[in-house]
């Protein structure tokens, strides 16, 4: 696993400076501490950082082909490339090293772009064609790898990271509100789209050529569009081995690697494989609360003790004020996601032992496993109520019941139902995603900020992946969305930060892409049986995994912030949103946050989303703009 970053000037004739690319590099060292490396050529210059995991000794990048016409950086792992490898050797190619990064040189020599097509695993990488004068960046199928580049008159900078590209004192750092609404409507900012304008995220399963001075953008992959037409019982048994050779694949390592788990279908079935895969116990890691409603951990130790493994947890106290700094500087831009914390901290636990760790992440968005998907089948009954009952008597006896202190529970549960309910159907479940609705922004943003979001619809991308499905059933329409927006630009932007962060390397099983088309082709009818979430996937673990793992409720991985807020994290809330310096830096008003919070420390409503993503939006400025 690496860093990633490279720079090229539009005037060939303008060199690139080694200093320059190797600044870029230091931002990244988290990614790779074991190595760098620097490639200039004239007016590009591309470099990495290296954590190494696989060929310890002779993996060093950039890397380059026989004659060195082709250079790379890359981060990721291919977990196919001793087949391609072989196929490469058997058509004259000479290899070097024993690197999957080297493969894919090769595979680049020998098959131009389309070697993208052939790879199965995890990347983000850049390629130099010398002789035709031309970068290639490509981001694997599912967009488990982050890269982020910026264009500008004179110059075109990349990184594995926002902060290796502003690394470079050229890139301006001027907010685009645009991000800044999406991120408070949905606590991430969807791709392409980031914090600073002009910087973008190149999407998952995308190809950006430079050449000759002009930007072409194209995608390679997409999830398809067909349904299987086979048996329960025969998808069971395809399913299973596409499963486990996924997870197989994934145990090529030369360094200690374990697993996350946290006792749900998803984590316990990656341990099950590895355990039937691996010839010693599989070394599992586990965060848990002192709140009983937020806390897993007696499933996870469960689960490790069926399966023997070697298992650790760790206890999260609420004295994480400290921690908040440093994620945000992890994750460079808005994210208000708050499982980063257990994220972090158990990526911070399990590297204390290994170097690469399966995760379950992924299984969620395929199979059918959030809570909206059964909250947007709810709704079409909820629909038919009077008009006058759903939108006047409803909600107004749910106002009058405050929030409860537990994670979920029926209470919360139907709160957010039926504030969801009350916005536009055409959103379908995004609904249920969604913290911060237009008559609430019209009330939190100042009139300038507002002016400057004029025919802005932050719903847009979302609805317009909904609209790629039209014709689809309506769970596989949510569930592309999902792929293509929460699970890019939240859930494995997360993962990827915070287990970078402790130099951890995190692979994950079901996101190969071969098990992402087995997914996508499934009826939605065996994803969502009557009101039983990720129905197939239990089914096909069924003889498996223990009882307790199959019939437990999903809880998801979240910490009790709406508690801390009112405790520990107080101060820091108090501070970060005080009246003068919300007053001072012109976005919002102060009037309808001090009111948030009072009624959040009250307990008569809980502002737990917008109080925070408002506090990590401040501790961002801080640190990237003042």
């Amino acid at each position: 696993m690496c860093g990633i970053v490279g720079l090229m000037y539009h005037d060939r004739q303008k060199p690139v400076r080694q200093e320059s690319v190797k600044k870029m590099c230091d931002t990244l060292v988290h990614r790779g501490p074991d190595d760098e490396g620097f490639y200039v050529d004239r007016n590009v210059g591309i470099g990495m950082r290296r954590l190494t995991v696989i060929d310890l000794s002779t993996g060093h990048q950039p890397m380059t082909n026989e004659d060195g016409r082709y250079w790379i950086v890359f981060n990721g792992e291919i977990y196919n490339y001793p087949e391609l490898r072989k196929e490469l050797e058997s058509k004259g190619h000479r290899f070097a090293t024993n690197t999957d990064t080297e493969t894919i040189v090769h595979a680049y020599e020998e098959f131009g772009e389309a070697c993208v097509e052939r790879l199965n695993g995890m990347f983000a990488f850049a390629l130099w064609d010398r002789e035709e004068e031309k970068l290639v960046l490509a981001r694997d199928r599912l967009g488990v790898k982050p890269l982020y580049y910026y264009e500008g008159a004179d110059r075109f900078v990349f990184g594995s990271e926002l902060k290796a590209v502003l690394a470079d004192p050229d890139v301006p750092r001027v907010i685009d509100f645009r991000a800044l609404d999406r991120f408070l409507t949905f606590e991430y900012i969807p791709s392409p789209l980031s914090i600073f304008q002009g910087i973008r995220k190149l999407p998952p399963g995308h190809l950006l050529t430079l050449e000759k001075g002009k930007t072409s953008l194209k995608q390679y992959w997409n999830l398809p569009t067909y349904v299987h037409h086979k048996s329960e019982e025969e998808l069971t048994e395809v399913f299973y081995d596409l499963m486990k050779d996924a997870v197989k694949i994934r145990l090529i390592s030369d360094v200690p690697l374990g697993a996350f788990l946290s006792g749900g279908v998803d984590s316990s079935t990656i341990v099950c494989m590895m355990s039937e895969l691996m010839n010693q116990p599989v070394k599992t890691f586990s965060i848990g609360f002192d709140d009983p409603s937020y806390n897993e951990l007696d499933y996870a130790r469960a689960v490790a003790k069926h399966y023997g493994a070697e298992h650790q947890d760790l206890i999260i106290q609420p004295n994480i004020v400290d921690l908040v700094e440093d994620l945000i500087k992890y994750l460079d831009e808005p994210l208000a996601d708050v499982s980063v914390f257990p994220t972090y901290l158990v990526s911070k636990l399990a590297r204390e032992q290994v170097t690469v760790v399966l995760s379950g992440d992924g299984g969620d968005e395929l199979f059918g496993g959030y809570d909206w998907y059964l909250a947007e089948k709810v709704s079409r009954s909820y629909q038919k109520l009077p008009l006058s009952i759903r939108t006047k008597l409803i909600p107004f006896l749910m106002n009058a019941v405050p929030p409860s202190s537990q994670k979920k529970g029926l209470v919360n549960k139907a709160k957010r139902f039926v504030e969801g309910a009350q916005l536009p159907e055409a959103l379908q479940h995004f609904r249920w995603n969604i913290f911060l609705s237009e008559d609430r922004k019209s009330t939190l943003y100042q009139d300038g900020l507002s002016a400057s979001l004029a025919g802005e619809s932050a719903y847009a991308p979302h609805l317009s992946y909904l609209r790629e499905m039209q014709g689809s059933d309506p769970l596989w329409q949510q569930q592309y969305a999902d792929i293509k927006t929460f699970m890019v630009d939240d859930i494995l932007v997360k993962v990827d930060r915070m287990s970078m962060a402790n130099s951890l390397e995190a692979r994950t099983p079901f996101l190969d892409y071969r098990v992402a088309e087995f997914a996508a082709g499934l009826p939605s009818d065996l994803k969502l049986k009557g009101f039983k979430t990720k129905w197939f996937l239990k089914q096909a673990m069924r003889k498996k995994l223990p009882p307790f793992v199959i019939d437990r409720k999903k809880e998801g991985f979240s910490i009790p912030m709406k508690n801390w807020l009112k405790g520990d994290l107080k101060p820091m809330m108090q501070d970060l949103l005080s009246p003068d310096r919300i007053n001072k830096e012109g976005l919002f008003q102060s009037d309808y946050i001090e009111k948030m919070k009072k009624e959040h420390l009250a307990g008569t409503a809980n502002h737990a989303h917008q109080l925070w993503s408002l506090m990590v939006f401040e501790t961002w400025r801080d640190l990237y703009l003042n």
